[in-house]
C-alpha cells in the first residue's frame, strides 16, 4: 500500500529457495595476493549465502545471459561452483581479482580496501547484470531482480504532524542497513532507537498538508518490507574523528524483526545468523579482514584467507563483529 507495484515481475519469488539443496563441509580457503582481504571475506559470505548459492549452481543465469563482456553475475556463478565443488585447500578468486575495476572504479589492487564497500560495489554489479538490456524498465520491476529479491527490503518513512496528526509517508528500497553503534552496547539496543520517533528540528520543518502551513512534526523509520537477508553493518569508524570504534556490540544467533517493523501485530520475523566479519586493527584504514560462515552441513567455520577452521557459536557471537548476516 503506497507502493508502486512492478509492471514485470524479472524473478519469480517462489523460485528463492532458502534452504541449502546439498550438505556438505564448507570449501577451500581464498588466496591472499596482498591486501584483498576485504575481497576475500565478501565471497566467502556470498557463497554461503543458501539463496545465492543455490540460484547460482542452477546455472538458470549463464544459460539465459547475452550481457557482452564483464558480467558480474557469471563471474559469481563461476566463483561458487568452483568453491563449493573443489577439493583444493585453497584457490584464487582469480576472475574477480581481474575485473576489479568494473566492480568498483574507486577499487585499486594491491590497496587495503574497505570489505563493506566491496560489498556494496558487488551487489551494486550483480544488480546492474540481471538488468542487462532493461534499462527503461520501471523502478519497482528493477526492484524484482533475484539480487533485491534476496537482500533487498523496504523502509517506511512516517512523518506525523504534532498539530493534527496527518501523516506522510515515503518508502526506499535497501540493500543492506548501516548503523551507527556509538551509543550502543547490543544490537537490539541500537534497532530500538531506530524505530523510535525522533521530533524534527525547525531546519526539517514540515509543511502539512492539512494544516496547509510548516508545522512541529515527528518522522519514525521502519522496516516495511524485510528482506530475506538482512545484511547490516555495525560502523565502526567515527563519522567525527575516523577512529575506529573497537568495542563489542552484543548481537544475538537468532534475530525476531517484527517489533522493527511497520506492522508490529503479526507472527514473529526470525532471522538466524550465518555470517559475520571482523576487522581487526587501530585504524580502519588498514588491518585485516576475516569471518565466520556457516556452512550447508550446518556448522560455522572461521575463514582467513587460505585457513578454513570449524568452531563453535559461542566464538562466532564473542566477536567485535563488522558486518552481519541473518537469513529469514
Amino acid at each position: 500500500r503506497g507502493m508502486a507495484l512492478p509492471q514485470r515481475i524479472l524473478l519469480p519469488p517462489e523460485k528463492i529457495c532458502m534452504d541449502w539443496q546439498q550438505r556438505q563441509r564448507p570449501g577451500p580457503g581464498l588466496r591472499n595476493l596482498g591486501s584483498t582481504c576485504y575481497i576475500n571475506v565478501i565471497l566467502q559470505c556470498l557463497t554461503y549465502t543458501p539463496p545465492l548459492a543455490n540460484y547460482l549452481l542452477s546455472r538458470e543465469h549463464s544459460q539465459s545471459c547475452q550481457q557482452q563482456g564483464f558480467c558480474m553475475m557469471c563471474v559469481m556463478e563461476v566463483h561458487i561452483r568452483k568453491v563449493l565443488h573443489s577439493s583444493a585447500s585453497a584457490i584464487l578468486p582469480g576472475a574477480v581479482l581481474r575485473d576489479l575495476k568494473f566492480i568498483g572504479e574507486e577499487f585499486e589492487y594491491g590497496r587495503q580496501e574497505n570489505a563493506y564497500e566491496f560489498l556494496r560495489c558487488a551487489l551494486n554489479a550483480m544488480q546492474r547484470a540481471c538488468l542487462s538490456g532493461s534499462s527503461e524498465m520501471d523502478i519497482s520491476s528493477q526492484e524484482t531482480t533475484i539480487v533485491h529479491q534476496i537482500f533487498g527490503g523496504f523502509m517506511r518513512s512516517r512523518v506525523t504532524c504534532l498539530s493534527c496528526q496527518a501523516v506522510s509517508d515515503s518508502y526506499k528500497a535497501f540493500l543492506d542497513v548501516s548503523l551507527d553503534i556509538r551509543a550502543a552496547s547490543s544490537l537490539i539496543t541500537v534497532l530500538e532507537d531506530c524505530v523510535t520517533p525522533r521530533e524534527l528540528n525547525l531546519k526539517e520543518c514540515f509543511k502539512c498538508s492539512k494544516c496547509k502551513k510548516k508545522v512541529a512534526a515527528s518522522k519514525r523509520v521502519t522496516i516495511h518490507q524485510a528482506p530475506r537477508v538482512l545484511t547490516l553493518c555495525l560502523e565502526r569508524a567515527d563519522q567525527w574523528t575516523g577512529k575506529k570504534i573497537s568495542k563489542f556490540v552484543d548481537y544475538p544467533e537468532y534475530l525476531d524483526l517484527r517489533p522493527y517493523m511497520s506492522d508490529t501485530a503479526g507472527e514473529p520475523l526470525l532471522c538466524s545468523l550465518y555470517a559475520i566479519v571482523v576487522h581487526s586493527g587501530d585504524t580502519c584504514l588498514d588491518g585485516h579482514f576475516f569471518c565466520y560462515t556457516k556452512a550447508s552441513n550446518g556448522l560455522w567455520y572461521k575463514m582467513d584467507d587460505e585457513s578454513v577452521d570449524s568452531c563453535d557459536t559461542h566464538t562466532v557471537l564473542g566477536q567485535q563483529a563488522y558486518l552481519l548476516f541473518y537469513a529469514r
